[in-house]
């Protein structure tokens, strides 16, 4: 499929879990510092081993938890630190997590200058339904009119009262020449399937991503262009081969089988994923990668899993490293 530079590529993002130190930066700080260097080893990594892509400051980013100033200097950060590995125009997607129209301009325009190349901009679901489909279409409309970078559409009823995005408005939205995607982090295939699949949506300029690496081969099989995903955190090899299986056609009955055995794999340790959200993926960070520490995130997330419930997930976790051990 034509590649768009506008465009994000298809594949493998990974929602980047931020990194604090294990204390305030100042005595009259409230809460641990960002933790820069552990940032940029942690992306480094994560562009050397397959992965297309990062999301810095989404909902695992906790982006709802930092500064204005602190946002800024961690995509610079990590911007200074890939291109310094090697890595100058690896792809980022900054989150952009708030309800105001001109509040989501901020955000959106401290990530051009901190040289993110789009946004993630969450639906604005305070009001949950009572946001009807016409104003999130004027909403995203005005954003996208205004906006300095191309932005995706980010549906997350878990952190949004439950607002879903409309097929009928992701279709008149895809046609706007600043919205180039969406991701859905929600369990509804049938929708990721309908607007990867709608033939009034050009698909090489709107991109569909799951937020659940427990869908990527089956959304894939059927146009999806991949996954923003936590699992890939901690392994990146194997969650990004597992996309490579899925988007190669033709599609034999022994690539097939492969996908099918992999899937299986990444979807039951996703379970971990699924129960523990940031404090899983950073303590699988620390435990895997040894990157990070075992604080946990800000307030209220601060904090590890309790003792002995990493060693429950032991089969689930170590047939994915023995899958990430086995991709060159």
């Amino acid at each position: 499929m034509p590649q768009d530079s506008t465009v994000p590529p298809e594949g493998v993002f990974v929602p980047v879990p931020t990194f604090f130190k294990t204390s305030p930066a100042s005595p009259s700080a409230l809460q641990a510092a960002l933790d820069v260097p552990a940032q940029c080893q942690h992306s480094i990594h994560l562009a050397k081993n397959g992965v297309r892509g990062l999301v810095l400051l989404g909902s695992t980013g906790e982006a709802i938890h930092l500064s204005r100033a602190e946002r800024f200097e961690l995509i610079s950060g990590v911007r200074d630190g890939l291109t310094k590995a090697g890595f100058p125009d690896y792809p980022i997607m900054a989150g952009v997590l708030t309800n105001s129209v001109d509040e989501a301009l901020e955000w959106l325009g401290d990530a051009k200058k901190a040289d993110a190349q789009w946004g993630l901009v969450l639906a604005p679901g305070y009001f949950g339904n009572a946001a009807n489909q016409e104003n999130l279409l004027e909403w995203y409309t005005l954003v996208a009119d205004l906006s300095p970078l191309p932005i995706l559409i980010y549906n997350y009823p878990g952190v949004t009262n439950n607002i879903m995005i409309g097929l009928d408005t992701y279709t008149k939205l895809a046609a706007h020449p600043n919205i180039v995607g969406c991701k859905m982090s929600h369990g509804n295939v049938s929708h990721h399937v309908q607007v990867s699949l709608d033939p009034t949506i050009n698909h090489t300029k709107f991109r569909v991503y799951s937020g659940f690496g427990q869908q990527l081969g089956p959304i894939v099989l059927f146009g999806a262009a991949g996954v923003i995903d936590g699992l890939a955190a901690i392994y990146p090899r194997a969650v990004s081969r597992l996309f490579e299986l899925a988007a190669k056609r033709p599609v034999t009955p022994e690539a097939l089988q492969t996908m099918q055995t992999w899937q299986f794999i990444v979807s039951r340790a996703e379970e971990m994923i699924g129960k523990w959200g940031i404090v899983g993926i950073k303590e699988g960070v620390y435990r895997e990668l040894s990157i990070g520490n075992l604080q946990g995130g800000r307030l209220p997330l601060k904090g590890s899993m309790p003792e002995g419930e990493w060693a429950k997930w032991a089969v689930a976790l170590d047939a994915m490293k023995k899958l990430e051990l086995s991709v060159d």
